[in-house]
């Protein structure tokens, strides 16, 4: 097979994009820009919600999102949760999410799924490229045998594998999908070629062609890796810096002026790439006899500071003399990061959790994220409006929603009241407390 032979056109060209999420539905709606594709869900509310044009989640503007959908000059895009809509794809892109189990372990179970139903419809000559982020070697050791278990062919002689990790940033307006470059990667060099062109045709940033699946694997687990761990070093400081009077913004901008100097922030570490991927590795690491002790360090280190904001905010309210107990505190922000509906991993949770042992009455105030998500994941009743009047005895700014940056913490606060702001947003001399 050769690219030239495939003919990356309209008429030679048809691609399923499995699991229509954040990294799914923005890959779906470029590619439909120059070929058929076929997007393909299990949820059949999101299916819905797509046809319709509505992208509850904010990945892919409705306009665009239309304009691909109503193609017909060959390319576009068709959304369906049929697994027969999808046969007579050559492409076939898994960007299904990748989480880990209540004890942190890998959970693969969306992977084997979506390997699965690829493999139901797989024929000879087809190329499967997996998106979702997973540890070194599990695109051939662990989804290439469910692929020819269901479908009965055999791998780089029927069918063939790449590996492209996504580099979506929910919420990011700037660094989109073809503004960031990409690593590609085949189970043959010729289709590592073959994947490689394929993604440039539609990317402005170019690719990087790595030699081996297990390289590109590799690369995509220890970027957010590396980000996990200098985020627990700069949340130990503002631990330190905190017992030592010290405001940690202040030494991180003096710090800052040294040219090298790595410009990390204190705070939260959630949802599912930087909050994940460093547990993959280490449970690769951790099959193959060794121990990685700095990654799972850092990862036990901000795993913990939800409950330590919670901590310092009823230490602070104490200072007050606030009565802690059936005290009313406004969390605002539920979502993992700024900007997003997404509540997966949020160490939000964490801060609420901590403060209803203290019989606090709390508030879970995000006018983005959507309540029946947050019940669904959590048990915990959140609001998109504030009530009209309520004042609070503590307000607590997790997530920095550009929503947020508009209003006064303040002027929902009782005369005596904390403040403390997780992301940085206020300037110092209008809080009580900041990370």
């Amino acid at each position: 097979m050769s690219s030239s032979a495939l003919g990356f056109d309209p008429h030679h060209t048809k691609i399923a994009i499995i699991g229509l999420g954040y990294v799914g539905l923005p890959l779906a709606v470029e590619f439909a820009k120059k070929y058929r594709v076929i997007g393909f869900d299990t949820g059949k509310r999101r299916i819905n919600e797509l046809n319709k044009g509505h992208d509850r989640t904010f990945s892919a503007e409705s306009e665009a999102l239309k304009d691909v959908v109503y193609h017909a000059n060959g390319t576009g895009l068709h959304f369906t949760d049929k697994i027969e809509d999808i046969a007579g794809c050559n492409f076939y892109i898994v960007t299904v999410p990748t989480p880990v189990d209540e004890i942190n372990r890998p959970d693969l179970t969306h992977l084997y799924k979506a390997s699965e139903t690829v493999g139901k419809v797989l024929k000879k000559g087809d190329i499967v490229i997996y998106e979702s982020t997973v540890y070194p070697g599990a695109t051939e050791e662990e989804c290439v045998p469910v692929m020819e278990k269901v479908s009965g062919l055999k791998f780089n002689k029927d069918f063939f594998a790449g590996y492209s990790p996504e580099r979506i940033n929910p919420g990011d307006k700037e660094h989109t999908l073809t503004k960031v470059l990409k690593i590609t990667s085949g189970s043959t060099p010729e289709i590592a070629e073959i994947v490689d062109q394929l993604y440039n045709t539609i990317l402005t940033a170019g690719t990087h062609k790595a030699p081996s699946i297990k390289v590109a694997e590799a690369a995509k687990v220890i970027e957010n890796s590396q980000r996990d761990i200098n985020i627990a070093f700069v949340n130990e400081l503002s631990k330190i810096f905190n017992r030592l009077g010290i405001d940690t913004d202040e030494v991180l901008q003096a710090a800052g002026t040294k040219w090298n100097f790595l410009k990390f922030r204190p705070g939260l570490v959630g949802g599912h790439c930087i909050g994940v991927d460093p547990y993959y590795l280490a449970r690769k690491a951790q099959l193959v006899g060794y121990h990685p002790e700095i990654i799972l360090a850092g990862r036990r280190l901000n795993d913990g500071m939800g409950e330590h904001v919670a901590h310092e905010v009823v230490k602070l309210m104490i200072k007050k003399d606030i009565e802690v107990k059936n005290s009313d505190v406004l969390i605002m922000g539920v979502a993992f990061k700024e900007n997003c509906i997404d509540v997966r991993n949020t160490k939000v949770i964490d801060i609420a959790n901590t403060l209803k042992g203290y019989d606090i009455n709390i508030t879970l105030y995000d006018p983005l994220a959507d309540p029946v998500d947050v019940k669904h994941e959590y048990d915990w009743n959140s609001v998109t409006q504030l009530e009209n009047g309520k004042c609070y005895d503590a307000v607590i700014i997790a997530v920095a929603h550009d929503e947020f940056r508009k209003m006064d913490p303040r002027k929902l606060c009782k005369e005596n009241r904390v403040i403390f702001d997780v992301k940085g947003m206020l300037p110092k001399d209008q809080v009580d407390g900041r990370l």
